[in-house]
């Protein structure tokens, strides 16, 4: 663990010098989708998940509860790596991380969830009885409209080591949706494959993003012509810039890594202060007006995970993307990360 919480800290660093450098049933269960509204209390809430994304979240669930929810941003790699060293100390009741594996990579100080939580989810989108995903993205190729049809857009992410992208591409390299990409990829492909990929893309000189809102900005004003990000950041994009913006998103078939389909999740300390009220949050999370928020209110569009809410027009289902993707477990990402961070930093991606 001590060395995984180095390599945590060292991926937090870059991204706090980054953010310094660009300043991204009635009676409560989840049984029946609803949350009370008898309560109170409090809550300590450390969120990996944007501010932007999720504070709408945190104010209904406050609205509707009465609980005081008191939420520390930073990125999930860092809080990760702040959970690992204030061990049982933490003053933190919930993690409520980007990816599965800064989850994974405390699961030691998580507490096993109710079988009222983990039956919402089906169990390849969680971490054992640890943690539970709460929304479900795809990865994609964005680009711009203006400079590439969708036929011009590669169908692999290996293709993009072409010369013929050089300067051309966007990534976010410090952020754990792009690290969880690169441990599918290896373990899908292997750590050679991997790494040969890695060398091949940095020698087509991409540019480096902190977030991935930045990345589709990026590919919008033509900076760049394409990116390595999740589906639903470039719904944030166009809820900012008007509906012409012109990117689109192009999803990979396939077991290409490019189509890995991964999630956001949440876990509830071991020794929480608030564990009721931190049990509570994830039931809201998962209620069905928890996950109707992202089809109906909220800008992103995220795919929803329980059973009986279909996503937005125009983002695929769970049933639709089945299959697409490298066949991994999510249980490996938090014990792999360590090796992934390493990984980008020997090829050069963070220093």
């Amino acid at each position: 663990m001590r060395k995984l919480v180095g390599a945590l800290f060292a991926a937090a660093a870059l991204a706090v010098l980054a953010a310094g450098c660009g300043g991204d049933d009635g009676d409560g269960t989840a049984a029946t989708g609803t949350t009370s509204t008898e309560g109170g209390g409090s809550l300590v809430v450390y969120s990996g998940r944007e501010e932007e994304i999720v504070a709408p979240l945190f104010e209904r669930f406050e609205e509707e509860t009465g609980i005081d929810v008191e939420v520390r941003y930073a990125d999930s790699a860092e809080l990760a790596a702040t959970i690992a060293e204030e061990g049982g100390n933490s003053p933190a009741d919930v993690f409520f991380a980007q990816d599965p594996g800064s989850l994974g990579a405390v699961a030691d100080s998580l507490a096993d969830l109710p079988d009222e939580i983990l039956g919402r989810v089906d169990a390849d989108f969680r971490g054992g009885d640890k943690w539970v995903g709460t929304s479900g993205r795809t990865r994609v190729i964005v680009y711009n409209t203006d400079a590439l049809s969708e036929d011009e857009v590669p169908d692999s992410v290996f293709d993009l080591t072409d010369p013929k992208w050089s300067g051309k591409i966007g990534i976010a390299p410090t952020n754990a949706s792009f690290q969880a990409f690169v441990t599918a990829m290896r373990l899908d492909v292997g750590e050679d494959r991997t790494r040969e990929w890695l060398e091949g893309v940095k020698a087509n000189d991409p540019k480096f993003y902190e977030k991935n809102t930045p990345v589709v900005e990026a590919t919008t004003s033509g900076e760049v012509e394409l990116g390595l990000v999740n589906h639903y950041y470039l719904y944030l994009v166009r809820a900012e810039q008007g509906e012409d913006t012109p990117i689109e998103n192009h999803y990979l078939e396939g077991d290409d890594p490019g189509a890995l389909v991964t999630v956001a999740g949440a876990g509830v300390l071991d020794g929480a202060e608030n564990q009721e009220n931190a049990e509570r949050f994830l039931e809201f999370l998962l209620s069905d007006e928890g996950q109707r928020f992202y089809t109906d209110e909220a800008a992103e569009a995220e795919i929803p995970l329980v059973d009986g809410i279909e996503p937005r027009e125009g983002i695929p289902s769970l049933e639709e993307l089945a299959g697409a993707g490298p066949d991994v477990d999510f249980e490996q990402f938090g014990e792999e990360l360590e090796r992934t961070l390493e990984l980008l930093n020997e090829t050069g991606y963070t220093s």
